[in-house]
Protein backbone atom coordinates (compact mmCIF):
# COMPACT_ATOMS: atom_id res chain seq x y z
CA UNK A 1 0.00 0.00 0.00
CA UNK A 2 1.13 3.45 -0.71
CA UNK A 3 2.69 5.68 1.61
CA UNK A 4 0.11 8.59 0.92
CA UNK A 5 -4.03 7.06 2.10
CA UNK A 6 -7.23 8.52 1.36
CA UNK A 7 -8.87 6.74 4.56
CA UNK A 8 -12.90 6.65 4.07
CA UNK A 9 -14.86 6.60 7.56
CA UNK A 10 -17.60 4.95 7.09
CA UNK A 11 -18.85 5.45 10.24
CA UNK A 12 -18.44 9.60 10.20
CA UNK A 13 -20.68 8.87 6.08
CA UNK A 14 -23.55 7.20 7.88
CA UNK A 15 -23.56 9.13 10.87
CA UNK A 16 -23.68 12.43 9.01
CA UNK A 17 -27.13 10.68 6.91
CA UNK A 18 -28.59 10.30 10.40
CA UNK A 19 -27.99 13.68 11.37
CA UNK A 20 -29.42 14.37 8.31
CA UNK A 21 -32.38 12.62 8.31
CA UNK A 22 -33.03 13.61 12.15
CA UNK A 23 -32.97 17.15 10.62
CA UNK A 24 -35.94 16.99 7.73
CA UNK A 25 -37.92 14.10 9.23
CA UNK A 26 -38.30 10.35 8.53
CA UNK A 27 -40.96 10.91 5.87
CA UNK A 28 -38.85 12.94 3.45
CA UNK A 29 -36.93 10.89 0.91
CA UNK A 30 -32.91 11.66 1.12
CA UNK A 31 -30.83 11.21 -2.35
CA UNK A 32 -27.31 11.35 -1.74
CA UNK A 33 -25.27 12.38 -4.77
CA UNK A 34 -22.66 10.03 -5.39
CA UNK A 35 -21.09 12.48 -8.87
CA UNK A 36 -17.84 12.71 -9.01
CA UNK A 37 -16.92 9.49 -7.44
CA UNK A 38 -18.32 11.00 -4.31
CA UNK A 39 -16.93 13.64 -4.05
CA UNK A 40 -13.51 12.00 -4.71
CA UNK A 41 -14.44 9.13 -2.08
CA UNK A 42 -14.94 6.34 -3.93
CA UNK A 43 -18.52 6.01 -5.45
CA UNK A 44 -19.66 2.36 -5.18
CA UNK A 45 -18.75 1.72 -1.74
CA UNK A 46 -19.96 5.22 -0.70
CA UNK A 47 -23.40 4.06 -2.45
CA UNK A 48 -23.57 1.19 -0.98
CA UNK A 49 -22.51 2.68 2.92
CA UNK A 50 -25.31 5.42 1.96
CA UNK A 51 -28.58 2.67 0.94
CA UNK A 52 -26.89 0.53 4.09
CA UNK A 53 -27.86 3.79 6.43
CA UNK A 54 -31.64 3.94 4.67
CA UNK A 55 -30.86 6.07 2.01
CA UNK A 56 -33.44 5.94 -0.89
CA UNK A 57 -31.71 7.45 -3.86
CA UNK A 58 -28.72 8.50 -5.59
CA UNK A 59 -27.35 10.57 -7.68
CA UNK A 60 -24.91 10.88 -10.06
CA UNK A 61 -23.96 13.57 -13.12
CA UNK A 62 -22.82 11.76 -16.26
CA UNK A 63 -24.20 8.36 -18.02
CA UNK A 64 -21.37 6.88 -17.25
CA UNK A 65 -20.74 7.13 -13.68
CA UNK A 66 -24.69 5.73 -13.39
CA UNK A 67 -23.10 2.70 -15.39
CA UNK A 68 -20.18 2.29 -12.96
CA UNK A 69 -22.87 2.21 -10.08
CA UNK A 70 -25.11 -0.36 -12.14
CA UNK A 71 -21.90 -2.21 -12.98
CA UNK A 72 -21.08 -2.80 -9.07
CA UNK A 73 -24.26 -4.45 -8.76
CA UNK A 74 -26.23 -1.12 -7.16
CA UNK A 75 -30.04 -1.32 -8.32
CA UNK A 76 -31.33 1.72 -6.10
CA UNK A 77 -32.74 4.53 -8.06
CA UNK A 78 -30.40 6.91 -9.45
CA UNK A 79 -31.25 10.57 -10.71
CA UNK A 80 -29.01 11.73 -13.35
CA UNK A 81 -28.35 15.31 -12.90
CA UNK A 82 -26.67 16.52 -16.12
CA UNK A 83 -28.63 16.23 -19.30
CA UNK A 84 -26.73 13.17 -21.52
CA UNK A 85 -25.62 13.76 -25.29
CA UNK A 86 -28.10 12.32 -27.91
CA UNK A 87 -26.10 9.18 -28.34
CA UNK A 88 -26.25 8.29 -24.59
CA UNK A 89 -30.04 7.98 -24.13
CA UNK A 90 -30.01 4.37 -25.01
CA UNK A 91 -27.50 3.66 -22.43
CA UNK A 92 -29.38 5.94 -19.86
CA UNK A 93 -32.61 4.06 -20.62
CA UNK A 94 -30.77 0.55 -20.67
CA UNK A 95 -28.85 1.15 -17.35
CA UNK A 96 -31.86 2.73 -15.28
CA UNK A 97 -31.11 5.85 -15.05
CA UNK A 98 -34.03 8.96 -14.15
CA UNK A 99 -32.45 11.80 -16.17
CA UNK A 100 -33.63 15.14 -15.32
CA UNK A 101 -35.55 17.05 -17.92
CA UNK A 102 -35.64 20.54 -19.28
CA UNK A 103 -37.47 20.62 -22.59
CA UNK A 104 -39.09 18.50 -25.22
CA UNK A 105 -36.24 18.05 -27.30
CA UNK A 106 -34.72 15.85 -24.40
CA UNK A 107 -38.03 14.36 -23.32
CA UNK A 108 -38.66 13.02 -26.87
CA UNK A 109 -34.95 11.64 -27.29
CA UNK A 110 -35.36 9.54 -24.59
CA UNK A 111 -38.94 8.56 -25.73
CA UNK A 112 -37.33 7.36 -29.37
CA UNK A 113 -34.71 5.78 -26.95
CA UNK A 114 -37.02 3.60 -24.81
CA UNK A 115 -39.55 2.97 -27.23
CA UNK A 116 -36.42 1.46 -29.30
CA UNK A 117 -35.05 -0.56 -26.05
CA UNK A 118 -39.16 -1.53 -25.54
CA UNK A 119 -38.75 0.01 -21.59
CA UNK A 120 -40.21 2.72 -19.98
CA UNK A 121 -37.65 6.01 -19.12
CA UNK A 122 -39.03 7.97 -15.84
CA UNK A 123 -38.13 11.33 -15.60
CA UNK A 124 -37.64 14.57 -13.77
CA UNK A 125 -39.05 18.04 -15.00
CA UNK A 126 -36.62 20.58 -14.05
CA UNK A 127 -36.84 23.95 -13.43
CA UNK A 128 -34.90 26.77 -13.89
CA UNK A 129 -36.23 29.40 -11.24
CA UNK A 130 -33.40 31.67 -11.26
CA UNK A 131 -29.67 29.30 -11.08
CA UNK A 132 -29.77 29.91 -15.07
CA UNK A 133 -27.96 26.58 -15.84
CA UNK A 134 -30.06 23.93 -17.12
CA UNK A 135 -33.93 23.60 -16.73
CA UNK A 136 -37.28 25.10 -18.59
CA UNK A 137 -38.78 28.48 -17.34
CA UNK A 138 -41.32 28.51 -14.68
CA UNK A 139 -43.62 29.62 -16.68
CA UNK A 140 -43.58 26.48 -19.25
CA UNK A 141 -43.31 24.03 -16.84
CA UNK A 142 -47.17 22.86 -16.86
CA UNK A 143 -46.92 22.63 -20.68
CA UNK A 144 -43.45 20.27 -21.00
CA UNK A 145 -45.24 18.13 -17.90
CA UNK A 146 -48.33 17.82 -20.43
CA UNK A 147 -45.78 16.82 -23.05
CA UNK A 148 -44.21 14.16 -20.88
CA UNK A 149 -47.27 12.74 -19.53
CA UNK A 150 -48.76 12.29 -23.19
CA UNK A 151 -45.61 9.85 -24.04
CA UNK A 152 -46.12 6.03 -23.86
CA UNK A 153 -42.55 5.22 -22.73
CA UNK A 154 -41.61 7.89 -20.56
CA UNK A 155 -43.17 8.27 -16.83
CA UNK A 156 -43.19 12.26 -15.21
CA UNK A 157 -41.32 11.17 -11.77
CA UNK A 158 -40.31 14.36 -10.24
CA UNK A 159 -40.04 17.86 -10.78
CA UNK A 160 -36.83 19.30 -9.24
CA UNK A 161 -35.19 23.19 -9.21
CA UNK A 162 -31.50 24.16 -7.78
CA UNK A 163 -31.21 27.05 -5.49
CA UNK A 164 -28.62 29.25 -6.55
CA UNK A 165 -27.44 31.03 -2.73
CA UNK A 166 -29.61 28.80 -0.23
CA UNK A 167 -26.25 28.56 1.77
CA UNK A 168 -26.37 32.24 2.38
CA UNK A 169 -27.34 34.14 5.30
CA UNK A 170 -26.76 37.40 3.29
CA UNK A 171 -30.56 38.70 3.57
CA UNK A 172 -30.14 39.84 -0.52
CA UNK A 173 -29.68 36.12 -1.00
CA UNK A 174 -31.98 34.78 1.22
CA UNK A 175 -35.00 36.96 -0.62
CA UNK A 176 -33.67 35.72 -3.68
CA UNK A 177 -33.64 31.96 -2.71
CA UNK A 178 -37.41 32.50 -1.13
CA UNK A 179 -38.04 34.16 -4.82
CA UNK A 180 -36.89 30.99 -6.50
CA UNK A 181 -39.03 29.01 -4.23
CA UNK A 182 -41.88 31.03 -4.91
CA UNK A 183 -41.54 30.84 -8.83
CA UNK A 184 -40.58 27.14 -7.83
CA UNK A 185 -44.30 26.79 -6.10
CA UNK A 186 -45.94 28.56 -8.63
CA UNK A 187 -44.80 25.89 -11.45
CA UNK A 188 -45.72 22.62 -9.10
CA UNK A 189 -48.83 24.61 -8.57
CA UNK A 190 -49.25 24.62 -12.72
CA UNK A 191 -48.91 21.11 -13.03
CA UNK A 192 -51.21 19.96 -10.85
CA UNK A 193 -53.72 22.17 -12.40
CA UNK A 194 -52.98 20.86 -15.49
CA UNK A 195 -53.95 17.78 -14.70
CA UNK A 196 -50.63 16.36 -14.24
CA UNK A 197 -48.76 14.65 -10.70
CA UNK A 198 -45.73 16.14 -10.56
CA UNK A 199 -44.51 13.21 -8.43
CA UNK A 200 -41.76 14.00 -6.38
CA UNK A 201 -40.90 17.34 -5.85
CA UNK A 202 -37.57 18.51 -4.63
CA UNK A 203 -35.67 21.62 -4.49
CA UNK A 204 -32.52 21.44 -1.47
CA UNK A 205 -28.96 20.39 -1.66
CA UNK A 206 -26.84 21.42 1.82
CA UNK A 207 -27.61 24.70 2.00
CA UNK A 208 -31.38 24.25 1.62
CA UNK A 209 -31.29 21.25 4.21
CA UNK A 210 -29.58 23.60 6.45
CA UNK A 211 -31.56 27.16 6.43
CA UNK A 212 -34.53 26.63 4.41
CA UNK A 213 -36.84 24.33 6.23
CA UNK A 214 -39.65 25.36 3.47
CA UNK A 215 -37.68 24.18 0.50
CA UNK A 216 -37.57 20.51 2.24
CA UNK A 217 -40.69 19.29 -0.27
CA UNK A 218 -40.80 15.28 -0.58
CA UNK A 219 -36.98 14.77 -1.02
CA UNK A 220 -33.67 16.94 -0.36
CA UNK A 221 -30.57 16.27 -2.21
CA UNK A 222 -27.81 16.79 0.30
CA UNK A 223 -24.60 16.86 -0.74
CA UNK A 224 -21.18 17.97 0.80
CA UNK A 225 -23.00 17.38 4.02
CA UNK A 226 -22.91 13.54 3.79
CA UNK A 227 -19.10 13.81 3.35
CA UNK A 228 -18.74 15.98 6.34
CA UNK A 229 -18.72 19.71 5.58
CA UNK A 230 -21.15 22.82 5.43
CA UNK A 231 -21.50 24.54 1.98
CA UNK A 232 -20.57 27.60 3.78
CA UNK A 233 -18.05 27.99 6.72
CA UNK A 234 -20.79 30.39 8.20
CA UNK A 235 -23.25 27.53 8.36
CA UNK A 236 -20.43 25.04 10.17
CA UNK A 237 -22.35 24.85 13.68
CA UNK A 238 -25.81 24.23 12.22
CA UNK A 239 -24.90 20.60 12.23
CA UNK A 240 -22.50 18.08 13.95
CA UNK A 241 -21.20 16.47 10.84
CA UNK A 242 -17.86 14.78 11.04
CA UNK A 243 -15.43 14.07 7.97
CA UNK A 244 -15.20 11.43 5.89
CA UNK A 245 -12.25 11.62 4.11
CA UNK A 246 -8.63 11.35 6.09
CA UNK A 247 -5.73 12.26 3.85
CA UNK A 248 -2.56 10.34 4.86
CA UNK A 249 1.27 9.96 4.17
CA UNK A 250 4.19 8.98 6.07
CA UNK A 251 7.99 10.60 6.44
CA UNK A 252 10.02 8.42 4.28
CA UNK A 253 13.29 10.40 4.36
CA UNK A 254 14.69 13.17 7.36
CA UNK A 255 17.51 15.38 6.74
CA UNK A 256 19.26 18.29 8.62
CA UNK A 257 18.82 21.32 6.89
CA UNK A 258 21.53 24.31 8.30
CA UNK A 259 20.88 28.03 9.13
CA UNK A 260 20.40 29.99 5.32
CA UNK A 261 20.29 26.57 3.48
CA UNK A 262 16.96 26.56 0.95
CA UNK A 263 15.07 23.53 0.45
CA UNK A 264 12.79 22.44 -2.87
CA UNK A 265 12.29 24.38 -6.65
CA UNK A 266 13.08 27.75 -6.80
CA UNK A 267 13.90 28.05 -3.59
CA UNK A 268 11.11 29.85 -1.82
CA UNK A 269 12.20 29.14 1.82
CA UNK A 270 15.20 29.38 3.56
CA UNK A 271 15.63 27.96 7.24
CA UNK A 272 16.04 30.87 9.96
CA UNK A 273 17.96 28.30 11.74
CA UNK A 274 19.12 24.67 11.57
CA UNK A 275 16.56 22.56 11.53
CA UNK A 276 14.90 18.69 10.69
CA UNK A 277 13.61 18.37 7.19
CA UNK A 278 10.81 15.72 6.39
CA UNK A 279 10.27 14.41 3.08
CA UNK A 280 6.23 13.45 2.51
CA UNK A 281 5.62 11.38 -0.87
CA UNK A 282 2.28 13.42 -1.48
CA UNK A 283 2.28 16.28 -4.08
CA UNK A 284 0.04 18.05 -6.46
CA UNK A 285 0.13 14.88 -8.32
CA UNK A 286 -1.91 13.33 -5.34
CA UNK A 287 -4.16 16.46 -5.31
CA UNK A 288 -2.01 18.18 -2.63
CA UNK A 289 -2.46 21.90 -3.66
CA UNK A 290 1.14 23.78 -4.88
CA UNK A 291 -0.52 27.11 -3.51
CA UNK A 292 -0.26 25.93 0.15
CA UNK A 293 3.52 25.12 -0.77
CA UNK A 294 4.69 28.13 2.39
CA UNK A 295 1.12 28.06 3.95
CA UNK A 296 -0.01 24.89 5.30
CA UNK A 297 0.33 22.57 8.16
CA UNK A 298 0.19 19.00 8.26
CA UNK A 299 0.08 16.76 11.82
CA UNK A 300 2.64 14.88 12.83
CA UNK A 301 2.83 13.31 16.53
CA UNK A 302 -0.06 15.31 17.59
CA UNK A 303 1.59 18.89 16.45
CA UNK A 304 1.21 21.05 13.18
CA UNK A 305 4.54 21.25 11.42
CA UNK A 306 4.53 23.70 8.24
CA UNK A 307 4.90 22.31 4.53
CA UNK A 308 8.07 24.55 3.57
CA UNK A 309 9.63 25.10 0.02
CA UNK A 310 7.23 24.15 -2.85
CA UNK A 311 5.01 21.75 -3.11
CA UNK A 312 6.17 19.25 -5.71
CA UNK A 313 4.65 16.58 -8.00
CA UNK A 314 5.16 13.76 -6.17
CA UNK A 315 6.78 14.82 -2.69
CA UNK A 316 6.66 17.78 0.03
CA UNK A 317 9.04 18.84 3.02
CA UNK A 318 7.70 19.27 6.03
CA UNK A 319 9.85 21.63 9.03
CA UNK A 320 9.58 19.07 11.87
CA UNK A 321 11.81 21.95 14.02
CA UNK A 322 12.30 21.29 17.44
CA UNK A 323 10.69 17.57 17.30
CA UNK A 324 13.05 17.19 15.20
CA UNK A 325 14.48 14.27 17.18
CA UNK A 326 11.39 12.59 18.21
CA UNK A 327 9.98 11.81 14.87
CA UNK A 328 11.12 8.77 12.71
CA UNK A 329 11.31 7.68 9.69
CA UNK A 330 7.59 6.23 8.50
CA UNK A 331 5.83 8.34 11.16
CA UNK A 332 1.96 8.99 10.20
CA UNK A 333 1.58 12.25 8.63
CA UNK A 334 -2.35 13.46 8.67
CA UNK A 335 -2.67 16.09 5.66
CA UNK A 336 -6.22 16.71 6.75
CA UNK A 337 -9.03 14.80 8.55
CA UNK A 338 -10.84 15.51 11.40
CA UNK A 339 -9.14 18.13 14.26
CA UNK A 340 -6.63 18.39 15.55
CA UNK A 341 -5.34 17.78 11.99
CA UNK A 342 -6.51 20.75 9.72
CA UNK A 343 -9.50 19.68 7.75
CA UNK A 344 -10.73 19.82 4.10
CA UNK A 345 -12.11 23.31 4.80
CA UNK A 346 -9.66 24.54 6.07
CA UNK A 347 -7.33 23.70 3.13
CA UNK A 348 -10.19 25.09 1.17
CA UNK A 349 -10.50 28.52 3.38
CA UNK A 350 -6.25 28.95 2.60
CA UNK A 351 -7.08 28.47 -1.03
CA UNK A 352 -10.06 30.62 -1.79
CA UNK A 353 -12.14 27.58 -2.81
CA UNK A 354 -14.59 25.18 -1.44
CA UNK A 355 -14.42 21.78 0.36
CA UNK A 356 -16.24 20.20 -2.52
CA UNK A 357 -12.73 20.69 -4.50
CA UNK A 358 -10.55 19.78 -2.42
CA UNK A 359 -11.89 16.34 -1.50
CA UNK A 360 -12.65 16.08 -5.11
CA UNK A 361 -8.79 16.42 -6.11
CA UNK A 362 -7.23 13.77 -4.56
CA UNK A 363 -5.97 11.89 -7.24
CA UNK A 364 -7.43 8.39 -8.51
CA UNK A 365 -3.34 6.96 -7.86
CA UNK A 366 -4.02 7.37 -4.08
CA UNK A 367 -5.62 4.45 -3.09
CA UNK A 368 -8.94 4.88 -0.76
CA UNK A 369 -9.12 3.12 2.11
CA UNK A 370 -12.30 1.92 3.59
CA UNK A 371 -12.53 1.41 7.47
CA UNK A 372 -15.80 1.28 9.56
CA UNK A 373 -15.89 -0.32 12.99
CA UNK A 374 -17.54 -3.57 13.73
Amino acid sequence: MRATQAIIRIDNLKRNIRVIRERVGKRRLICAPVKADAYGHGAAPVAKACLEAGVERLAVATVDEGADLRAAGIDAPILLFSFPMPDEYEAAVSYGLTPLVGDKELAAGLELAAATLNAEVAVHLKVDTGMRRIGCPPEEAAELARFIASRSHVLLEGVATHLAVSDSLDPENIRYTREQLRRFAVAVDAIKKAGVDPGVVHASASGGVLLHKDAWFDMVRPGIMLYGYTPAPALAGLSPLDPVMELISHIVYIKEVKEGESVSYGRTWTAPCDTTIATIPAGYGDGLNRLLSNSYSVLIKGKLHPIVGRICMDQCLVDLGKDGAACKKFEKVTIFGAKPALSAADMAEILHTIPYEITCNINKRVPRVFEEAV
